[in-house]
């Protein structure tokens, strides 16, 4: 069930909330279960097995960890959850890649297990795991609640992409929380607004990379190519960011507080910068788990450096089974390397313009490694976009970029902090004019934006979600 569907907006959710606020306080949690569970089984019901078997593992360790606190058996307790999440997780996710590999070095033919992907396994089993790690170094408390910890791990607003949350960030929720009008309120505007990035923006601007992606790549113009590759840019921002911002939203009116995942990534002046704002909880676990226990900056540059390029390999992994995403991985550790050695400075000395026009540079061939899977289609892409034995403009790229000039010019204001700057100027005038435009303006442009969305999921035939692959 995906949040931009009639069966999620018009079926499950009112259903859901008029229930929700309706029981009394502990039997909250007893609904939000198997409410979640209900969401999840919708698509892939066998999969709620694996996810409860995921949940009682972590709860089982967790509790283990609490018991054996700094005994020596503590660490081969976290040893053995850590192995046994990143074994489903490999299994499911990367064994046909390895078979299709060692098929392919070998000239054997072992059978592909063709096993679906489980959806946002990648997400809670980094939850989880951070549940126990967290546990061991003494940085949560231990839940001791089968119902309440399984609330945690299979709550429906951020299962299946995210933000990643941590235990410790959400705990004091779990037990008690308070649902106020205010709360509700705001979480409503919340999941409007993402709700219109994801179908008003990612899915009427993806429809032309998808045209572009489709055609023979020999045969399409310079400007086609970057029209298409701009586009996907902005699809997977809004679809990404949308989804986060209806999680939020939807958090918010459980009474949960989530943390942001995206802070306007394309106004960054540097990749370093671009990875700070962009799917920050995913960058904040391999930090905390990865790249500060390697050591981090704290033992010398090259060992730095050789921390970078671990953590955005596993990064690469993470995203998905396949060579194109490890060297989408190895791409940004290459430019994030550079900054650490040298760019960084000369980009802090050089206008943030140009630092903006740089980072989107390297954030777009990145996104050219992640979209496409083949060395083939990667590189007659390539080709494309640098004019490499292809016409610069023809009439299919001028007829193309008239017909999305207006989407394309809605989608880069978008992208940026300036109606954010607009609302935080009306809030600060406090002027008769100023307030009444803000007071209208927070009541009738979710509103506005509900209702569009509304009508274009009802006309769609496009509607993915690009993170669900993940």
């Amino acid at each position: 069930m995906v949040f931009s569907s009639i069966v999620f907006l018009f079926r499950f959710l009112p259903l859901f909330f008029v229930l929700y606020y309706l029981v009394p306080g502990r039997m909250k949690n007893v609904l939000l279960f198997f409410g979640s569970l209900i969401f999840y089984a919708w698509g892939e019901p066998v999969y709620v097995l694996l996810m409860l078997f995921s949940t009682i593992v972590d709860y089982t360790h967790g509790r283990l960890l609490e018991r054996f606190r700094g005994k020596r058996r503590a660490g081969c307790i976290l040893l053995s959850s850590v192995v046994i999440n990143l074994a489903l997780l490999c299994f499911f996710k990367y064994a046909d890649f390895l078979i299709r590999t060692i098929n392919t070095l070998s000239g054997s033919e072992f059978p592909l297990l063709n096993l679906p992907l489980p959806i946002g396994i990648s997400f809670y089993t980094f939850q989880t795991m951070s549940y126990t790690i967290d546990v061991y170094r003494g940085e949560a408390k231990v839940q001791k609640n089968l119902l309440d910890f399984g609330v945690y791990v299979t709550m429906f607003p951020q299962l299946i992409a995210g933000p990643i949350v941590k235990y410790r960030d959400v705990e004091a929720g779990i037990h008690e929380r308070s649902i106020t009008l205010s709360g509700v309120s705001d979480g409503m505007k919340r999941f409007c607004i993402g709700l219109g990035k994801k179908v008003l923006l990612a899915n009427q601007i993806g429809a032309l990379w998808v045209l572009v992606s489709g055609r023979n790549l020999r045969e399409i113009s310079t400007l086609t190519a970057w029209a298409g590759i701009v586009a996907f840019a902005f699809q997977i921002y809004f679809d990404f960011s949308g989804y986060s911002d209806m999680a939020i939203g939807l958090g918010e009116m459980l009474g949960f507080h989530f943390p942001d995942n995206f802070n306007y990534p394309y106004i960054s002046a540097s990749v370093t910068e671009f990875w700070r704002r962009w799917h920050i909880s995913l960058g904040s676990w391999f930090r905390e788990y990865v790249y500060i226990p390697l050591g981090g900056n704290r033992k010398g540059l090259l060992r730095q450096l050789f921390n970078i390029l671990i953590v955005w390999l596993l990064t690469g992994i993470w995203h998905g089974a396949g060579w194109n995403f490890m060297l989408w991985g190895l791409w940004f550790a290459l430019a994030l390397m550079l900054e650490k050695l040298f760019l960084g400075k000369l980009l802090n000395w050089l206008p943030r313009g140009i630092g903006i026009f740089y980072t989107l540079l390297v954030v777009q061939a990145g996104w050219l490694l992640f979209a496409l899977e083949t060395p083939g289609a990667i590189w007659g892409y390539l080709k494309a976009m640098t004019g490499m034995g292809h016409i610069l403009v023809d009439r299919e790229a001028l007829y193309l970029c008239r017909q999305y000039a207006l989407l394309f010019l809605a989608a880069a204001v978008a992208a940026t902090p300036l109606f954010s700057a607009m609302v935080t100027l009306l809030r600060k005038v406090r002027t008769g004019w100023s307030i009444a435009l803000y007071r209208f303006g927070e009541k009738m442009i979710p509103a506005a934006i509900l209702i569009l969305s509304i009508a274009g999921i009802v006309d769609a035939s496009y509607n993915p979600f690009l993170y669900f692959r993940f």
